[in-house]
């Protein structure tokens, strides 16, 4: 039997019922599903396409005479992310959704270190407190207000100890709180630069105590001077070796590398962009500030004097050992700011003075013939 219809001119009149004429779009591939049925109602749903979605023209039905009809999926579009269009508009309230842009914070800053004058403050209130009740209420015969009492190394070493470390444990408390960081991370200690660094550190230390010996020959000291009548005892001169080589050199570097270089340095910048009206620059990958050329030379003299200051009465105040203390200040400043690590600079002031107390060490016999220093 012939696929295609007869030609009507040779059978105007078929009959229908005998005889069935199937059209070209009669095609089994080419017959549309039937329509789908709601499984409650039993009603013939038409399905429908979205408005997002237009019809594509391989899913409509073929047009008459059509012998064959492509099922192959449509192409890709050639840019199938979305474009908005021209008349595109942001959200009504975008704007106020988005967080205000604001300046990076550089810590620590003239408010940090004022913070830390007020717990300092309070360490040394609890200090007197405690000197106060062992004084007048235990059997130890300590009476503070004697001359004995202020060259007592023991006395003086334990109680400057007690204030380093109250000041201490209440910064460690309290500074995370304001800086949202623990508080060696706001201090910039990065302990694994000083390590990686330790000879050339080193070396720097073994420069400073050159620089000490070359000064005790162009400059020198007074020959009693008030440290050197405390370490007139082995008791004494151990203690200082011990003391000078741990606890001083920590709580010195975290109080001047610490705090007042970052903040001196930060203020210095902050008032050149309050005049220039230029923005502050951006923190370091290392969430650190990062500091001008004149603000650290300044920041790094203004630290040097108090730090100068604080160690010349132990010198007698002597101009020699006072120069010297300025240089070695300068020098530990730039290892601060060059390595951006407080460990790198509290590990050579902490080898500076093992030199020294070495070297001390070595000319007395073991801290047992202080008359030939």
């Amino acid at each position: 039997m012939n696929d295609f219809p007869e030609d009507e001119s040779l059978d105007p009149a078929p009959e229908p019922e005998s005889v069935s004429a199937i059209e070209p779009a009669a095609d089994s591939a080419s017959l549309a599903p039937p329509p789908a049925h709601d499984a409650a109602e039993d009603q013939p749903v038409e399905l429908t396409r979205t408005e997002a979605e237009p019809a594509s023209p391989e899913s409509l039905p073929p047009a008459p005479g059509q012998l064959f009809v492509s099922y192959a999926p449509p192409s890709p579009s050639p840019n199938p992310s979305p474009i908005p269009s021209p008349g595109f508009e942001p959200q009504l309230f975008q704007s106020f959704i988005q967080p205000p842009v604001r300046p990076p914070v550089r810590l620590p800053h003239l408010g940090h270190l004022g913070l830390l004058m007020l717990l300092l403050g309070v360490g040394s209130v609890c200090l007197g407190v405690l000197l106060f009740l062992v004084s007048h209420y235990l059997p130890t015969g300590l009476n503070l207000t004697t001359p004995a009492a202020a060259s007592n190394v023991p006395l003086l070493l334990g109680t400057e100890a007690i204030l380093y470390l109250v000041t201490f444990a209440l910064s460690f408390v309290i500074f995370p709180l304001f800086w949202h960081e623990k508080f060696f991370a706001g201090l910039q200690w990065r302990g694994a630069v000083a390590m990686h660094r330790f000879w050339p550190l080193a070396a720097t230390a073994l420069g400073c105590a050159l620089l000490a010996a070359l000064d005790e020959v162009l400059m020198p000291g007074p020959s009693n001077a008030p440290i050197e009548k405390m370490m007139r005892s082995p008791g004494a001169a151990w203690l200082m070796f011990a003391f000078g080589t741990t606890i001083a050199p920590l709580f010195e570097e975290m109080f001047f590398r610490g705090f007042l270089l970052p903040a001196l340095c930060t203020a210095w910048d902050w008032t050149a962009e309050q005049f220039s009206q230029k923005p502050a620059p951006p923190i370091d990958p290392n969430g650190h500030p990062q500091w001008s050329v004149p603000a650290m030379i300044v920041g790094s003299i203004l630290t040097s004097l108090p730090f100068a200051l604080l160690h010349v009465d132990q010198q007698g105040h002597s101009l020699g050992p006072f120069l010297l203390l300025i240089l070695v200040s300068l020098i530990l400043c730039t290892v601060r700011l060059k390595t951006r690590s407080l460990a790198a600079s509290t590990l050579v002031h902490a080898c500076y003075n093992f030199i020294i107390f070495a070297l001390a060490l070595i000319g007395t016999g073991g801290f047992r013939h202080f008359d030939k220093m």
